[in-house]
């Protein structure tokens, strides 16, 4: 039998290396990947999302259209409900809602997007609004203005 090294955080969380590293975790809740023709295919090795703990791990997100995959390039408001329309298809596909979501994060290639992605933004989500983080980064995936990650509860 392998032994396994107990890791411990604050007192009142213990987990096993083995636990922290498996595809089930220890708990018997495999990890899904999600497939949905309702976000775009995913384009190098990731998954469009993954369901594992109750939880929908959504990839970042940009605006391409899943139907036609073509590129929306105009602008931020256009890349960020395109963005947020494929976010919410690979969460409910994941068997989540955009109201369940507690985590966001937003790439924009110019904080000064930041007030017209945020109108836009705010379309999608409703008290209690997500955690969420917004950074400016120095390119996103394809040149688009704006990426979106999230994290839902099922």
């Amino acid at each position: 039998m392998k032994r396994r090294k107990a890791i411990t955080g604050l007192g009142f969380l213990t987990l096993t290396a083995s636990s922290l590293f498996s595809k089930d975790n220890g708990r018997g809740d495999k990890k899904q990947e999600i497939k949905t023709t309702k976000a775009p295919k995913a384009i190098g090795p990731y998954s469009q999302g993954i369901v594992a703990k109750g939880f929908v791990f959504a990839s970042g997100s940009i605006a391409i259209d899943p139907a036609t995959g073509k590129l929306n390039m105009g602008p931020v408001e256009e890349q960020t409900r395109q963005a947020l329309t494929n976010l919410k298809g690979v969460i409910e596909a994941g068997g989540s809602s955009m109201a369940k979501v507690v985590k966001c994060t937003v790439f924009l290639q110019d904080m000064n997007d930041y007030a017209a992605m945020n109108a836009v933004y705010a379309e999608f989500f409703a008290a209690p609004y997500p955690a969420r983080a917004a950074v400016q980064v120095a390119r996103l995936p394809k040149d688009v203005k704006v990426e979106i990650e999230a994290i839902a509860e099922i």
